[in-house]
């Protein structure tokens, strides 16, 4: 196996630029920054406090901000007591204390007489009201704005004064949102809140970029050692004492084993009874023998250091005996950092741990926990299956998600207040240094570790290659020279003496079968257009970079002008036109006439009134078609391609984009003679959404119709969670991009074809949108295009 290229930087992180297009008039700009900001009042326990919710706040306003920017404007209103004031590191407006009866109306007072104020979300916990359950409830009652409630506790079985509060407050809110959908079947079936009114959005996890386990272990002198772990705050609801009352058991089997409790005691419980708990669990380890095996980590971790604990875990144990627990935060970290995971029965882990995803066992039931770890540690098989199949089952959750389905709720309730607009996020590069040999880009790749055994394709490298020549001319970072010549020097690898290209290469370097048992077409003229865009850089590149894709282009002239293959000719034409800026001549453009011809007489032999199109189906890449022939008038000047490339694009968007939301054609009816309405739901693929955005930048240059820019930002958005699972298709946090978006579920591995697509995509959006166009030639396609 190769040496990953680690010792080249290429987390390559830009500015996050506010991508809007301001085209009012300067009264209407200025009358807009006077207009108060619809804002968004959080009333929650908040950070710097030590509590679970205060966490879940923090993280769910930190994952609105990052998703929405400032479209929807959030507020801070701290929960606080006598006994519990905090200094916070933003400005806050407001405060409750909820031990002070006569700050309830004062805050509902203030909040109805604030204008930026409309609407407001609070975070329950019953304790956080404990004796104060009727000034709570005229507090939501006084208030004239709608309210979203999230109830992180749902008793089951309540008692008449209990169920009756509970009501009261529901029937006064615009909505309740609970976290399971064991929560919501309780508010429905016996608390009879009408179903409409309840609001199932799960508790958020953590995207993690999943390091190597064993490095973590030595970096916390933890090497050599089976590592079980548990955290959170310390309670005696806890029942840390099952796992320990496990441990000798486990020891006897696994010698090696240690067990970290990981986080201090809960203020509250300290105010309470001090180091009462903690100190009878340390007596409990002392008696039992076992303090060799047992390591306390005493400490509020900051997330990045948290998830590092959680990543070095062999196996993560839940040992609540709370069976009306019904969701936990520590739950959720566990299962996003890839832990296997033990647990009781609380509702959250029956709910998840279904399917292999997790092993349950009873509440207190020592000797069971002692067996099931026994077994999970001696089958690593096993341990992965289920660190897997949980990962795949938590993936709708990711607080991205958690952003985008809480900024529905917003909109559900007064929505012409909020108008939320994704954020670009920063460009990062560091899953093509995952991906990226010395040798070239591997194929795929599980969750964010790439699979060298899947070997390297030349499709992969070529998308590769102009991605980064991309992102050279926008930010002319030469860490990234390094990897561009090393992807053309595996398409120079790939070219054959007579000028083709083969595709296949594996591990050790050889090309494999699959060579000469699938047409190459479609990679070959991906590679022509690979070449060809790096020759239109040689003014900003290398020389020797420019040299050598010149020699590799020319050596595949005799066999580009024999293509015949749809999407074939269309990258060939690009890449024939990219070549063209640099490197005029007339055997360059003859053969996009010959190539573009061949399209035209594609599109007029299939072409009726109702389907405007090249074929008599749409499969993938579709794109790229109308794009082909927008670049061979450019290049030609003959109008026929013009008026063709804007027919067809135009029936092609007309498929694609319902509701200002992207839908490219589903991988499963690829064969299949459409209409269109039978297209299934799922299937649809990273790539398809980039050449779009690739396609509209082009006719958008081509033309400076503002409708392309638009409906680019529109499709761009489907990787950020604009898709019919409301769910983020781009990985922000390892760089990667998912590889599907399938019917009910998103494919989580993130290999070189999604990674590389989304990157061409963002790069072009970039381009777009700060008007760094190419003046090379492209801007008289403004004055020859028509749109109709």
């Amino acid at each position: 196996m190769r040496k990953f290229l680690n010792s080249i930087d290429y987390n390559v992180m830009l500015k996050e630029r506010e991508l809007v297009i301001v085209d009012n008039s300067l009264q209407k700009a200025i009358q807009a920054m006077s207009k108060p900001l619809s804002t968004v009042l959080c009333i929650t326990s908040f950070l710097p406090r030590e509590c679970g919710i205060a966490t879940y706040s923090g993280d769910l306003v930190k994952a609105l901000r990052a998703q929405f920017g400032n479209s929807i404007a959030l507020s801070i209103c701290p929960l606080e007591s006598d006994t519990e004031i905090h200094v916070y590191d933003e400005p806050v407006k407001y405060s409750l204390n909820v031990d002070q009866p006569c700050n309830y109306a004062a805050l509902a007072y203030a909040i109805n007489g604030d204008e930026e104020i409309v609407q407001v979300l609070i975070q329950h916990e019953f304790g956080f009201f404990e004796s104060h359950e009727t000034d709570l409830e005229l507090f939501v009652s006084d208030l004239e704005k709608p309210v979203n409630l999230v109830f992180h506790t749902v008793l089951p079985n309540p008692n008449p004064q209990h169920l009756a509060h509970v009501r009261r407050l529901a029937a006064i809110c615009a909505a309740i949102v609970v976290l399971t959908k064991s929560s919501a079947n309780l508010l429905i079936n016996q608390y009879q809140i009408p179903k409409e009114k309840v609001k199932i959005i799960p508790h958020g996890t953590h995207l993690v970029s999943h390091g190597n386990k064993e490095l973590l272990k030595e970096k916390y002198n933890l090497s050599g050692h089976i590592v079980l772990s548990t955290f959170g705050l310390l309670s005696e609801g806890k029942s840390i004492e099952t796992t320990l009352a496990a441990m000798p058991a486990i020891i006897d089997k696994n010698p090696q084993v240690l067990f970290l409790i990981i986080g201090k005691t809960h203020p509250s419980v300290v105010k309470r009874e001090g180091e009462k708990y903690r100190q009878m669990l340390e007596k409990q380890v002392n008696d039992l023998g076992i303090s060799k095996h047992v390591r306390f980590v005493n400490t509020f971790l900051p997330l990045s250091e948290l998830l590092e604990y959680l990543q070095l875990t062999d196996v993560y144990l839940f040992t609540s005996k709370d069976p009306n627990q019904a969701v936990s935060g520590t739950f959720s970290y566990a299962i996003s950092s890839g832990c296997p995971i033990i647990s009781t029965p609380i509702p959250h882990a029956i709910e998840v741990l279904k399917n292999d995803a997790g092993i349950i066992f009873d509440f207190g039931d020592s000797k069971r926990l002692a067996e099931e770890v026994v077994n999970l540690i001696s089958d690593e098989s096993k341990r992965n299956n289920i660190s897997f199949n949980a990962l795949h089952l938590m993936a709708s959750t990711a607080w991205q998600n958690s952003a985008i389905a809480h900024a529905a709720l917003f909109v559900s309730h007064n929505g012409h207040f909020f108008s939320p607009k994704y954020q670009m996020p920063p460009i990062n590069l560091a899953h093509f240094q995952r991906l990226t040999t010395l040798f070239g880009m591997i194929q795929f790749s599980k969750i964010n570790l790439p699979d060298i055994d899947s070997g390297y394709t030349i499709d992969d490298n070529a998308r590769a290659m102009v991605a980064l020549c991309q992102y050279y001319e926008l930010t002319f970072d030469q860490n990234v020279l390094p990897l561009i010549n090393i992807y053309l020097e595996f398409i120079r690898f790939c070219q054959q003496d007579d000028g083709q290209f083969l595709n296949y290469v594996d591990e050790q370097e050889n090309f494999t079968v699959q060579n000469f048992e699938t047409n190459l077409e479609d990679s070959n003229g991906r590679t022509v257009w690979a070449l060809g865009y790096l020759i239109s850089m040689d003014h900003l590149l290398p020389t020797h970079l420019s040299l050598l894709a010149i020699s590799l282009i020319q050596n595949a002239m005799n066999h580009v002008g024999k293509i015949h293959s749809t999407r074939a000719i269309a990258f060939s034409i690009k890449g024939l036109y990219y070549r063209g800026l640099k490197h005029r001549s007339d055997q360059n453009k003859n053969l996009v006439k010959e190539l573009a011809n061949r399209l035209v007489q594609m599109y007029r032999h299939e072409s009726k009134p109702n389907w405007r199109w090249f074929e008599s189906y749409l499969t993938y890449a579709n794109s790229i078609l109308p794009e082909a022939l927008l670049c061979a008038w450019i290049a030609t000047g003959d109008v026929l391609y013009k008026e063709i490339a804007v027919e067809s694009f135009h029936f092609l968007l007309d498929q694609i984009f319902v509701d200002g939301s992207i839908k490219v054609v589903s991988n499963k009816h690829w064969s299949n003679v459409l209409p269109l309405e039978v297209n299934p739901v799922g299937g649809e693929q990273p790539i398809d959404v980039a050449y779009t955005v690739i396609a509209l930048a082009r006719f958008y240059e081509a033309t400076g119709n503002n409708m392309y820019k638009e409906k680019m930002h529109q499709a761009f958005n489907w990787f950020l969670g604009d898709n019919h699972l409301k769910q983020i298709i781009y990985n922000p946090i390892t760089g990667g991009c998912y590889d599907g978006l399938e019917e009910h579920s998103v494919n989580l591995n993130q290999g070189a074809e999604s990674t590389v697509s989304y990157l061409m995509a963002r790069l072009t959006l970039e381009k777009v949108t700060t008007g760094n166009f190419k003046k090379n030639g492209q801007r008289k396609a403004q004055s020859m295009i028509e749109v109709e």
